[in-house]
């Protein structure tokens, strides 16, 4: 493989949302139009952390370190949702119309509501010159919700995503970087 140019990233990005079936869609099957799940606000941050531990003999002679847990989690602030978004990012949520027609209603909470389901969701930057950036996980919302409701600011989700081993090598995140024309003459 040839060697990769580096990028400055600029700008944010869209989320994208879809029920994880056991295989990973392919980028151009998820990052359409009709699976946008929001557009995003204070754009988003894709976290990677880990725990070691340390071996040392009594002298100091030899020493092991090891990665013993890992996680990942993609943040977005999500600033256009409705009810059907909320069912997505809190477990317990659901969406039905009320008995008059007139309103969606989304009820939120009761523990033996809780949905067990994961998604996949992948966040896309888009770069004419140096090539689309595209991060795919599969997890849930791992934080609760805060709404605010400001006369000079729009609400917004703050959506934690914590990521899940998606595949059989325990792979907890797919980071896609778009080749340019001119990589794609040196490959």
């Amino acid at each position: 493989m040839s060697k990769k140019k580096k990028r400055i990233v600029l700008g944010s990005g869209s989320l994208y949302r879809m029920d994880f079936s056991g295989t990973l869609p392919e980028l151009s099957e998820i990052c359409k139009e009709e699976n946008r799940f929001s557009n995003i606000k204070n754009g988003a941050t894709l976290e990677y952390t880990k725990e070691t531990i340390t071996e040392k003999d009594d002298l100091g002679l030899v020493s092991k370190t090891v990665i013993t847990t890992e996680d990942a989690v993609l943040k977005a602030g999500l600033m256009t949702f409705c009810g059907d978004t909320l069912k997505y990012l809190i477990e317990t949520a659901r969406v039905s119309t009320t008995e008059d027609g007139n309103h969606y209603l989304t009820k939120i909470g009761g523990i033996t509501n809780a949905d067990e389901t994961s998604y996949v969701w992948a966040f896309q930057h888009k770069d004419k010159k140096d090539g689309d950036i595209t991060v795919l996980i599969v997890g849930k919302n791992s934080a609760g919700c805060t709404f605010s409701f400001s006369k000079d600011s729009a609400s917004v989700i703050d959506a934690e995503i914590k990521a899940e081993p998606c595949d059989d090598e325990g792979t907890l995140i797919y980071y896609y970087e778009e080749l340019t024309s001119a990589e794609k003459a040196n490959v």
